[in-house]
């Protein structure tokens, strides 16, 4: 473990800073205790989870909830909750850790996110003390089950047009409720439901702690969907429901806000839940590949299972290296702000929205690293893989939902580009100065210097220099279209992908750098073959969605000094990636799972 003193690190900064690794946790960091934790999520998914997915499927009455009660009695739903209320009070990393290892678990895992997370959270960070006394000790047992109920039929990512409506009694003592919510995550068996309404005209929404046993919920049956479908999922209709004003969670009008931060950490626990569920199929289709023999051979010996198997695990050692590197930004964001004298319940969600733009990026690139991994799991397979009795069945149809769960990633694209320049306009965030320094850079000579054989090296040029290619679209944009940027969802997204390749390829090689330095170069080739393949996505990517963005707002000798520099800028030098790629599944395969 680095002793040395973190830099002080800013959600979005990735872009404009060189990271050391020394300021970057990687997974194989985590301790005997956290890996203990760990182990216990793995051993009851494989107890109570995986040997009867086909009845949660069904939803088999009282199953879903009887496992929640299995996994309160072990901790698994306290693991952050404060131990003054019975739970554990680790840090984001650990939940991190215990959502990865439980997204493995289909249906169940989205039972228990929603539950530990956008269930519990608002609670826990937004609640008074008697709410917390009251209702989080019950909630990390899994005595009482939470659910949220935000979205209904005409407002889902704009989730302040709801109109779900709140009036206060003529006596004043409870607020009632009236309106109609729609796929509501474990509603067929919740016991506490966080509901956002308007209070009678109020622009913003507000939060309210809503029982079942208050009476005037009523719900419709559940939904037969895709995939998850062992996870309970209804429309719940709030009749006259009269709830307590006590029961106001926060201040009136601080619904939307409650919801914007809540899905800021459900964005990147998705992204870990994501990750834990992609290593799952890849030991599922790598064992297969093993097993299954063609012209008499394993398929695992065949270039194009290798090169699947290869993509797999590279993808994946990425998305898992930016997640942790996030997750404890956050951790180190938080123990700032206590240190400073911020409130814990404050300080949690301050460190979060810190890191919203790296909570969107994960979000998105986990969700789609997942359904590649499903996708390759399915082909690996072969015709089994489309049968509804082999393994990938469930495990495709499952990954789908991830890329509309907690904002679309659509959604999610845009918001990383708008909570950028938003940062940038108040002063938080200099993009325009390292903007400028690329642009003047593009009527300059190259600077070819001195070459540097050192490992990384080549690395932290690419790095820079898709850096320089991302600001260099991105200010061109801001310059060019101005206003109507926030119109422009095309080229939004365009730059999205640009910044997104560079903070998971950055993570990745900052992760590597980190391993080599702990355990030396030979027992690192593994990760270091991985990251130099996803260097390779990562480098044609950027080019990719910066030519897109440029052809699409560029003209003429502007446009053509602009794709020079991006050629410039996406530049790497060949090496072969077929054998890389060969080295990376041998390993797996020998491994006969995800072993890195």
């Amino acid at each position: 473990m680095e002793t040395t003193d973190k830099k002080t690190i800013k959600g979005g900064e990735f872009l404009i800073t060189e990271t050391s690794y020394q300021d970057v946790f990687i997974p194989e960091e985590f301790d005997e205790e956290q890996q203990m934790i760990a182990q216990t999520c793995r051993d009851f998914l494989a107890a109570e989870v995986f040997p009867q997915l086909d009845r949660i499927d069904t939803q088999e009455e009282g199953l879903m909830p009887s496992l929640m009660d299995k996994a309160g009695e072990l901790g698994i739903l306290g693991v952050s909750i404060p131990e003054q209320y019975g739970g554990f009070g680790k840090n984001f990393n650990t939940s991190m850790l215990v959502a990865d290892v439980v997204g493995a678990g289909h249906s169940f895992a989205v039972a228990l996110s929603a539950h530990t997370g956008i269930g519990t959270l608002p609670i826990l960070y937004y609640g008074n003390q008697e709410q917390k006394d009251k209702y989080i000790p019950k909630l990390g047992t899994g005595e009482w089950k939470a659910a949220y109920c935000l979205t209904e039929p005409n407002s889902g990512s704009d989730a302040n047009s709801g109109k779900t409506k709140a009036k206060l009694t003529e006596d004043g003592k409870h607020y009632v409720i009236n309106g109609q919510k729609m796929w509501i995550t474990n509603g067929g068996f919740a016991d506490v439901f966080i509901v956002f309404a308007k209070v009678d005209d109020d622009a913003n929404l507000t939060a309210f702690i809503v029982e079942r046993d208050f009476g005037g919920i009523t719900m419709n049956p559940e939904e037969h969907k895709m995939g998850i479908k062992g996870s309970s999922t209804r429309q719940v209709f709030f009749n006259d429901c009269h709830v307590p004003v006590e029961n106001m969670l926060s201040d009136r009008q601080n619904g939307f806000k409650i919801a914007v931060n809540i899905l800021n950490i459900g964005r990147i626990k998705l992204a870990a839940a994501a990750i834990g569920a992609s290593k799952s199929v890849i030991n599922t289709a790598v064992n297969y590949s093993n097993e299954r023999i063609q012209f008499d051979r394993q398929i695992s010996k065949y270039g194009a299972i290798r090169h699947k198997i290869a993509e797999m695990a590279a993808k994946v050692y990425a998305v898992e290296s930016a997640n942790y590197r996030a997750g404890q930004n956050i951790d180190d964001a938080f123990d700032a702000l206590v240190a400073g004298g911020m409130d814990e319940g404050k300080a949690k969600l301050k460190s979060t929205e810190q890191f919203a733009v790296e909570c969107a990026v994960l979000k998105v690139w986990g969700s789609e690293v997942l359904d590649y991994v499903v996708d390759e799991g399915v082909q690996i397979y072969g015709g089994m893989g489309f049968s509804a009795e082999a393994p990938m069945d469930r495990a495709y149809r499952d990954a789908r939902i991830n890329r509309i769960f907690e904002g679309t990633n659509e959604i999610n694209r845009l918001l990383t580009v708008d909570m950028m320049l938003k940062r940038a306009m108040k002063g938080e965030l200099d993009l325009m100065t390292p903007a400028t320094a690329v642009a003047a850079e593009l009527m300059s000579i190259p600077d070819f210097g001195e070459e540097n054989n050192t490992l990384f090296a080549a690395e932290k040029k690419i790095i820079a220099n898709l850096k320089k290619a991302t600001l260099m679209v991105a200010g061109a944009a801001v310059q060019k279209l101005m206003l109507s940027l926030s119109k422009e969802q095309e080229i939004l997204m365009n730059i999205a992908d640009m910044a997104s390749y560079v903070y998971v390829a950055e993570s990745a090689m900052l992760r590597t750098e980190k391993l080599v330095s702990l355990r030396g170069q030979a027992a690192c080739e593994g990760q270091l073959n991985m990251m130099r393949i996803y260097f390779v996505e990562a480098v044609d990517g950027v080019n990719k969605a910066g030519k897109e963005a440029l052809w699409s707002f560029a003209e003429g000798d502007e446009q053509r000094m602009m794709m020079v520099g991006l050629r410039r800028f996406t530049k790497m030098e060949p090496f072969n990636i077929k054998n890389t790629r060969q080295e990376v599944a041998k390993q797996v395969i020998a491994a006969n799972k995800y072993c890195y």
